[in-house]
């Protein structure tokens, strides 16, 4: 199977540089912006389905970027890390906290681990159904993460590295 990951395009948490987890917020208007765009990245890639997680962010973006032109999975395994009560707290207090939450949950909230149990059992389901198929997925850093450590990264090399925006990254399952 292949699978391309897209993030989910930029809201109002983002530009306030908040840890938005669970916390379901709006795309900004530069958001909107990018979601349009999305779309655009993909003509000439034979898309069969996307998925994406169920806050309102990744949702968002597939709909504006594809309307209902591609079938849509919205799952909520694919969703970012729950920072429980740091959800939509300064990202550089939470990005701090994440080598310790690798194994130990946020408080109220769960750890890499946990996250990776549900991003996984949502990707092997993925496989069996849909091993022909090209599918984008659209979503969080969890959600990407659990790609990465799919194919073979750990997860303390995943928070190690610095995020570096790409308009997608490619993966074979």
């Amino acid at each position: 199977m292949k699978i391309y990951f897209a993030p989910h395009s930029t809201s109002f948490d983002n530009e306030a540089k908040l840890a938005s987890g669970w916390k379901d917020v709006e795309l900004s208007p530069l958001g909107i912006e990018q979601s349009k765009e999305l779309a655009e990245r993909f003509k000439g890639i034979n898309i069969d389905l996307i998925c994406c997680s169920d806050l309102k962010r990744a949702v968002d973006t597939v709909r504006i970027a594809f309307g209902d032109t591609i079938p849509i999975i919205v799952d909520k395994r694919l969703r970012e890390l729950n920072y429980g009560d740091f959800d939509g707290k300064s990202k550089e207090l939470v990005w701090s906290m994440r080598p310790n939450a690798i194994k130990i949950p946020f408080p109220n909230g769960e750890s890499y681990d946990q996250a990776m149990i549900r991003v996984h059992e949502f990707y092997n389901e993925l496989k069996e159904k849909y091993s022909d198929k090209t599918v984008l997925v659209v979503g969080h850093r969890a959600t990407h993460y659990g790609l990465d450590t799919l194919t073979g990264k750990t997860l303390e090399e995943c928070l190690s590295l610095e995020f570096k925006w790409q308009p997608y990254w490619e993966y074979d399952l």
